[in-house]
C-alpha cells in the first residue's frame, strides 16, 4: 500500500495559473494523494473546489507569504510525505512515484525533481545547488541533468517532497523570510537534523517561474536582498566578512547600476532592503512592504 502524500500549493492572485496546476493534478490521477491549497489572496474568491473535487482549500485572512502559507498547509496535512509545489508548476503522472522511490533509505529527508522551464522543457532550471559562498552570500543553480540520484546542499522551493518525519525533527519553515531564502534556511535545518537532500534525474516538473512576484520586480529585488543578509546572519560562520563585502562591494555596485539605469522603483526597493537588513534589521524583519 502506497503512503499518503499531501500535495501543498499556495495561490496569491494567480487564479488562472493555479487552476492550470489543479488540472494537471486531476489529469495525473495519482492515487493516495491529499491536495491542500492555501489561498493567500483575501480579496478575490475563486471556486477551486470545482476544479479539483476533494481538494482542501484553506483561505487566509491576510497574505502570509510563501513560508507562512506553506507552514499552514503542512499543519493541516495528514500525509507521511509533503509535496510542496509552486502554483506556477504543472505535474505529470510519474512525478510522485519517482520521488517516493528515493525514500527507501530512512536517512533521506527531502527529494527534488529536475525543474524544467515550462516554456521550453528542453532547458533545465534546476538540478541541484552549489554551496553558498561564505563571503558573497551567493550560490548557483546547477542546470545539467545528472546521470544518477545526487545529494544537494539545499532543495528548491518550487518543488520538493519532504518526509513528515524530517519536518517533525527540523521544524517548519522560518516565516520571518516571507519570500525567498526560506527554503535554503530550512534545508540547513533538515541536514542538521541528520537527513540527506537528494535530486533525482527520474522525476521532472515544469515551472513557469516568478509568476507571483515577477521575474525582475522591485518586490523580488527587495526580498532577495533583505533575506540574503538575514540568511547569512543566521547561518554563516563568517558573517562579519560577508557584511564587509556586502557593504563595500555588493551593495554599492548594484546601487550605482540601478541609479545609472534610472530604475527608480528598483532603486527604492534596494535601498529599503539595505535599511531593513543592515540599519534596522529587527524592524525590517517585521515589515513586509517593499
Amino acid at each position: 500500500m502506497k503512503p499518503l502524500v499531501s500535495l501543498i500549493t499556495v495561490n496569491y492572485r494567480q487564479a488562472e495559473v493555479t487552476l492550470a496546476l489543479l488540472k494537471s493534478i486531476r489529469e495525473s490521477a495519482v492515487p493516495a494523494l491529499e491536495v491542500i491549497l492555501v489561498d493567500n489572496d483575501p480579496v478575490e474568491w475563486v471556486d477551486f473546489e470545482s476544479a479539483l473535487p476533494g481538494i482542501q482549500v484553506i483561505r487566509t485572512e491576510k497574505n502570509l507569504g510563501f513560508a507562512g502559507a506553506n507552514n499552514l498547509g503542512m499543519k493541516k496535512a495528514q500525509g507521511s510525505y509533503f509535496l510542496l509545489v509552486n502554483n506556477d508548476t504543472e505535474i505529470n503522472p510519474n512525478l510522485i512515484h519517482q520521488l517516493l522511490s528515493c525514500f527507501s533509505n530512512p536517512t533521506v529527508g527531502a527529494v527534488c525533481p529536475i525543474i524544467r522551464y515550462h516554456e521550453d522543457p528542453t532547458k533545465i532550471q534546476f538540478s541541484g545547488f552549489t554551496p553558498i559562498n561564505s563571503i558573497t552570500g551567493r550560490n548557483e543553480l546547477l542546470k545539467t541533468l545528472p546521470r544518477l540520484v545526487a545529494e544537494t546542499p539545499y532543495f528548491h522551493g518550487a518543488a520538493v517532497m519532504i518526509s513528515a518525519e524530517a519536518v517533525k525533527k527540523s521544524g517548519l519553515m522560518c516565516d520571518s523570510y516571507f519570500l525567498y531564502y526560506e527554503e535554503l534556511d530550512w534545508s540547513i535545518r533538515v541536514r542538521n537534523a541528520g537527513f540527506k537532500i537528494l535530486v533525482t534525474p527520474n522525476a521532472f516538473i515544469d515551472h513557469k517561474e516568478s509568476i507571483s512576484t515577477g521575474k525582475n520586480s522591485p518586490l523580488k529585488l527587495y526580498y532577495q536582498t533583505r533575506n540574503r543578509v538575514h540568511f547569512m546572519r543566521k547561518n554563516s560562520g563568517s558573517f562579519l566578512l560577508f557584511l564587509i563585502f556586502f557593504c563595500l562591494v555588493s551593495f554599492p555596485k548594484k546601487w550605482l547600476s540601478l541609479q545609472f539605469r534610472r530604475e527608480k522603483p528598483h532603486l527604492k526597493a534596494y535601498t529599503k532592503a539595505f535599511q531593513d537588513s543592515i540599519i534596522s534589521p529587527q524592524y525590517g524583519m517585521r515589515d513586509w512592504a517593499a
